[in-house]
């Protein structure tokens, strides 16, 4: 099984790249799991309606360079469905009877374009809150654990 959090954008912060590793390093007890980062695009000019398309664009070509047909998909996306961690331990049970390699793709700060929001085989809303893109990375990477942990049967998610 090959988990893969693939972020539009770099990591910038050091003790969120140190909490990224930590998680990383625990998932390898049920997966083998990797954060991939691709370019994100200046949006100084994301006011401008046409200029924000075409960076969430650009940015989804960037992402979907690095999906492969055979990968399940999903999306972080504000429009996505919400669940429990017990409920999310059983869509990520289900998702690894779909396909041996899950992405989960964390769009740039404008959001996905629209051919990414396309290639998504489920779409996941975090939470109603708001987190830095960075951050959103350690949440996802530690609810993954989480759900492993879950159906395993151990006590970490109480």
């Amino acid at each position: 099984m090959n988990v893969t959090i693939l972020c539009i954008g770099h990591m910038k912060d050091k003790s969120l790249d140190l909490l990224q590793k930590e998680y990383i390093k625990r998932l390898s007890a049920f997966c083998r799991a990797e954060v991939i980062e691709v370019k994100d695009e200046a949006n100084t000019h994301a006011d401008r309606p046409a200029e924000a398309q075409q960076i969430k664009d650009k940015e989804a070509a960037h992402a979907l360079e690095k999906i492969r047909p055979s990968d399940f998909c999903i999306l972080l996306d504000l429009h996505g469905k919400e669940w429990s961690s017990e409920e999310f331990a059983v869509q990520l049970a289900g998702w690894q009877r779909r396909s041996s390699n899950l992405i989960f793709v964390i769009a740039g700060s404008l959001g996905p374009g629209e051919a990414l929001l396309a290639r998504a085989n489920q779409r996941w809303k975090l939470s109603d809150l708001t987190f830095t893109h960075l951050m959103t990375r350690v949440l996802v990477l530690e609810q993954i654990y989480r759900g492993f942990m879950i159906d395993a049967g151990r006590a970490y998610h109480k």
